[in-house]
């Protein structure tokens, strides 16, 4: 088959890779959308240990199985292989698995390919109302499900009165932003540097679009950062009001930030949020199938043999689209 591989820093190449030879309990899936994730551009730069060349990338994937459970179904794909019997998936918190494996990381090759073999358990089925570039952002938008979960219950008071902002108007902050309205909030808004992502978020029903240069509000009860750096954990934390809630999903950098006096003296929340849990990924898609999460318009379709170059364009930031979704 034909894959985007990663050889070294900054560098991908379209070759020729082994197919995937599916185990007894695997499905095939002939790949037809595949998103470029936060983490796929710090595995390209070079600052992700765990994801070492050479490797496909690639973990927001749908595409149809051509072999094997489901086959001839459309499906997205839950990149996340778990055990289903540590102590963390017995409690549904499978995201947590002690033996997790994510497709894109060893042992597991990613989906910027032609094929890929995961667990038929990992498939969630495509109505014919959903394409497969808009399926593939499944993976981010659960993501958002899952952080908006996790914030909502730790808040104080019901989300449909909560004041929230999100940080950041790339895939995940825009998805975590409409998750948020699917779910009740009411008053939401966004933060991103960005012009052009601000206008892509401002068409968004429901979302109020700010400039971070300009300035973010104060006594916000819940914020929900999609960025990760210590840039945005300290904006988070500045913003929130006592008692509020910080929900950190970004992994931009592992530096300081976030200001831990205040948290202790006013009780700020601050919650890590890793993926998302099985029952996660299955809820979003359905919101998304069922429409509870807009048009699903804002991704950039990109050419897989075109993958280099729209990794170096994301970089030089002359991308506005929030996703960008490779398709082979």
């Amino acid at each position: 088959m034909k894959a985007l591989v990663y050889t070294a820093v900054k560098q991908l190449h379209l070759r020729d890779a082994p197919d995937p030879v599916p185990g007894p309990e695997d499905a095939l899936i002939r790949i037809e959308a595949a998103g470029i994730c936060g983490s796929d551009m710090h595995a390209w730069a070079g600052h992700d240990e765990r994801r070492p060349a050479p490797l496909i990338l690639g973990h927001e994937v749908a595409g149809t199985v051509i072999a094997g459970p489901m086959a001839g179904q459309r499906v997205t794909i839950n990149p996340l292989v778990t055990c289903g019997t540590c102590r963390f998936c017995r409690a549904g918190r499978d995201n947590l698995c002690t033996t997790r494996q994510i497709i894109s990381m060893p042992p597991r090759e990613g989906g910027f390919a032609e094929y890929l073999a995961i667990p038929a358990r990992n498939l969630v089925a495509i109505p014919d109302s959903i394409s497969s570039q808009q399926a593939s952002l499944a993976e981010p938008l659960a993501c958002g499900w899952h952080a908006v979960r996790l914030g909502t219950a730790a808040l104080d008071l019901p989300l449909d009165k909560a004041r929230c902002l999100v940080i950041g108007g790339g895939a995940i902050g825009l998805g975590a932003a409409l998750v948020l309205r699917s779910m009740g909030a009411g008053n939401i808004s966004l933060s991103e540097p960005s012009p052009p992502r601000r206008a892509i978020a401002a068409k968004q029903d429901g979302i109020e679009t700010l400039d971070p240069s300009v300035a973010l509000p104060k006594d916000v009860d819940l914020v929900i950062d999609g960025v990760g750096y210590g840039a945005t954990r300290s904006a988070a934390s500045a913003a929130l009001r006592p008692g509020g809630v910080l929900v950190h999903i970004g992994l931009g950098d592992a530096g300081p930030g976030l200001d831990i006096r205040r948290a202790t003296l006013q009780e700020l929340s601050f919650i890590g949020t890793y993926t998302y849990t099985a029952a996660d990924f299955r809820e979003a898609a359905a919101a998304m199938f069922d429409g509870k999460l807009g048009a699903l318009d804002w991704a950039q379709a990109v050419p897989l043999a075109d993958g280099a170059n729209a990794f170096a364009r994301i970089a030089a930031g002359q991308v506005a689209a929030p996703k960008v979704t490779l398709i082979p």
